[in-house]
C-alpha cells in the first residue's frame, strides 16, 4: 500500500508539473531577416534587418513565458542570433552562439523555444556569428513583472527602448575581411540612437531619433549599448537619469547625470519630465578613446515649439577613469525587492557563501600562426565546425577537451578550443585581469554574476578581497575591466549547460578572445537540463546523428 501510494503521489507530482507548465503563456514571433540598404550620413550603408525593421522588433514578454521564435534566414550567409543576458534556465541549447547552436543557413528557418523565466528587466538580442553585429540585426528585449511580483517604483508613462552604439561606415564583410588579414579597422565612424544618425541643429538629416513626453510625467527608459568597440556616456540635457534597474536587477535608485554605459551592458532609468517644454538633446558620447563621437536625439515636450539648439551638454572627461569607476561602485543591489520571485533579492547573502573555487582570466593580444589574435591566458580560441553542446551530448571526439580552459595567465600563447570545467552547485570567485591600456568588457552566459570590486592601474591580489562589496553589489551578466586593472565577480554555478565567456568588444571575440564552460550534472537530470530539441541542427561531425525523443521526467528526478 505504501508503494502505491508513492506512485499516486508521484503522478499526482508530474501532473501538476504539467499542468503548470501549460498555465505559462506562450508567445509566438515570426521574423524574416533581409539586408536591407540604409541612407546613412550621406552614403548607402548596407544592414541587417529584421521584418523590413532596423533596428530589430523590441520583443515584450512576461517572465515566465513561453516564447517561440521562428527565425527565416534570407541572407546569404549562415546566421544565429543570442539573446545577451538572457539566462536561458536548463537549456543551453537555445543560445543561439556558435559553441551551442549550428547556424540557421541561407534559405532556412529554425525556431528557437525557450522560457524566459527567474528575469525582469531590460536585455537585447543580436545576430552572434560571422561579425554580423556590426550590419546591425539587433534589438531590445523588455521583460516584464508578473503581476504577483512588485515594482519598486510607479508604472511609468511610457517605457522607451534607446539602443546606442558605436557604428562604422565599412561594410561589415570587408571589416571582417581586413581583421583575417591581421589589418586594422580603425575608429567607428558615428554614434547611431536606434539605428539613426545624430540630430544636427539646423542641419539637413530629418531621420534622426526622438522621443515625445509629457510635462510633469516620468518615463522610464532601456538603454542598451549594442556597439562593437566603444564605452558610452548616456545624458539627456538639463535631466537627471535615475538608474533603477540592470540585466535583471532592480538597484537602489541612484540618480545622476550621466551614466556610463558599457558595451553589452543595459540599465533602465526613470527620467523626471521636469523642465520648461521644449526640446532637449540626448547624447551619446565614446568614452576612453581621443576624439570623442556624439550620438544625438531628441526629447521632445508635447506642444513644444523650441527646437534645441546650441552646444550639446558636455559630458565628463571621456578619459577620466576615476569618474566611471566611482560611479559603478555608487550603483548597489535594491536588497528590499523581488525580482522574478517574491523573496526579496537580498535574501541572497552572496557574501557569506563560502567560495569553492578561484579562477583568474587574463586577456592578452598574442601573434599565432602569422596573424594577430587575442586571448584568454594566452588561449585564443578555435570556432570548431561541431558546437561544443552536440559534441558533449553525442560524446563525440576531437572536437574539444574537457578542462583545458586555462584558469591562470601561465603557458605559451595557442589557438584552442578552450573550455572551462564548472562543478554543479558550486560558487566562484572570478578575476578578469586586463593588462592592456584599453578598457574591456566581458560577458558571461547563462548566469548571473554579482560584481564585487574593481581595480584601475593596479593588480590583483588575495588582498584585494578586502576592497569587495561583500552586500549589495550588483548582479548582472556584462561587466567593465578598466585598463591594467581588474574586475572581481562571484557567482553561483547553477544552470546546467555550455556557456560563452566572451569579450563584448567585437573585433576581440571574433580574434579568439572568448571560452565556453562546461557545467555538468552527473545525474543527467531532465529536471536541472532540458533534453535535445526534437528540431535541433546538426552540423560537422554530428551530421547524420539520430535524434532522440523527448525524455520524460522520470521518478528519480522527482523532488518529494
Amino acid at each position: 500500500m505504501a508503494a502505491i501510494a508513492k506512485f499516486l503521489a508521484i503522478l499526482a507530482v508530474i501532473a501538476l508539473a504539467s499542468t503548470a507548465q501549460a498555465a505559462d503563456p506562450d508567445q509566438f514571433l515570426d521574423w524574416v531577416v533581409t539586408f536591407q540598404n540604409l541612407p546613412l550620413l550621406g552614403t548607402t550603408q548596407r544592414v541587417i534587418a529584421i521584418n523590413n525593421q532596423f533596428p530589430g522588433p523590441t520583443i515584450k514578454t512576461t517572465t515566465n513565458n513561453n516564447l517561440h521564435i521562428n527565425v527565416t534566414n534570407r541572407l546569404d550567409e549562415p546566421l544565429l542570433f543570442h539573446w545577451n543576458g538572457i539566462q536561458q534556465r536548463r537549456s543551453s541549447w537555445q543560445d543561439g552562439v556558435s559553441g551551442t547552436n549550428c547556424p540557421i543557413l541561407p534559405g532556412q528557418s529554425w525556431q528557437y523555444n525557450f522560457q524566459v523565466k527567474d528575469q525582469i528587466g531590460t536585455f537585447f538580442y543580436y545576430p552572434s556569428i560571422n561579425f554580423h553585429k556590426a550590419a546591425g540585426g539587433y534589438g531590445g528585449i523588455q521583460i516584464a513583472n508578473r503581476v504577483v511580483i512588485a515594482v519598486p517604483f510607479l508604472p511609468p508613462a511610457d517605457d522607451f527602448t534607446l539602443l546606442a552604439g558605436d557604428w562604422q561606415l565599412r561594410d561589415y564583410r570587408s571589416s571582417r575581411s581586413r581583421l583575417d588579414k591581421s589589418q586594422g579597422i580603425g575608429r567607428p565612424n558615428v554614434v547611431l540612437m536606434n539605428g539613426k544618425a545624430p540630430y544636427i541643429a539646423g542641419g539637413s538629416n530629418a531621420n534622426f531619433e526622438k522621443f515625445t513626453v509629457e510635462s510633469g510625467k516620468i518615463y522610464r527608459f532601456r538603454i542598451s549599448n549594442v556597439g562593437t568597440a566603444q564605452s558610452l556616456n548616456v545624458r539627456i540635457q538639463s535631466h537627471k537619469l535615475c538608474v533603477v534597474e540592470t540585466e535583471g536587477s532592480y538597484t537602489a535608485k541612484t540618480c545622476f547625470d550621466s551614466l556610463d554605459i558599457h558595451l553589452g551592458q543595459s540599465y533602465s532609468v526613470l527620467v523626471t519630465m521636469d523642465q520648461s517644454p521644449a526640446d532637449y538633446y540626448i547624447v551619446a558620447s565614446t568614452k576612453f578613446s581621443s576624439g570623442s563621437l556624439n550620438g544625438v536625439a531628441i526629447l521632445h515636450y508635447q506642444n513644444s515649439n523650441t527646437a534645441a539648439s546650441g552646444t550639446i551638454p558636455a559630458g565628463p572627461d571621456p578619459l577620466d577613469v576615476n569618474f566611471s569607476l566611482n560611479q559603478a561602485l555608487s550603483i548597489k543591489w535594491n536588497l528590499t525587492t523581488g525580482a522574478a520571485r517574491p523573496n526579496p533579492q537580498g535574501s541572497y547573502h552572496y557574501g557569506q557563501i563560502p567560495i569553492t573555487r578561484v579562477i583568474q582570466l587574463s586577456s592578452s593580444s598574442v601573434t599565432l600562426n602569422n596573424q594577430a589574435r587575442f586571448a584568454i591566458n594566452g588561449q585564443s580560441y578555435l570556432t570548431p565546425d561541431t558546437p561544443l553542446k552536440l559534441a558533449d551530448f553525442y560524446n563525440i571526439d576531437g572536437v574539444f577537451t574537457r578542462g583545458s580552459m586555462r584558469t591562470s595567465a601561465v603557458g605559451s600563447p595557442v589557438m584552442e578550443t578552450s573550455v572551462l570545467e564548472l562543478d554543479y552547485k558550486s560558487f566562484v570567485e572570478l578575476v578578469f585581469v586586463n593588462p592592456e591600456n584599453e578598457i574591456q568588457s566581458w560577458h558571461l552566459d547563462g548566469m548571473s554574476f554579482w560584481v564585487v570590486g574593481f581595480g584601475f592601474n593596479e593588480t590583483w591580489s588575495p588582498s584585494s578581497r578586502s576592497k569587495y562589496n561583500l552586500v549589495d553589489a550588483v548582479s548582472r551578466s556584462t561587466t567593465q575591466v578598466y585598463p591594467r586593472g581588474w574586475t572581481a565577480i562571484l557567482f553561483s554555478v547553477d544552470n546546467v549547460g555550455m556557456w560563452n565567456i566572451r569579450s563584448q568588444c567585437l573585433r576581440r571575440q571574433y580574434l579568439g578572445q572568448e571560452g565556453y564552460a562546461r557545467v555538468f550534472n552527473p545525474e543527467n537530470s531532465t529536471r536541472t537540463e532540458t533534453w535535445i530539441p526534437q528540431n535541433v541542427l546538426l552540423c560537422g561531425k554530428a551530421i547524420g546523428k539520430t535524434i532522440p525523443g523527448p525524455r520524460m521526467l522520470g521518478i528519480d528526478e522527482i523532488d518529494f
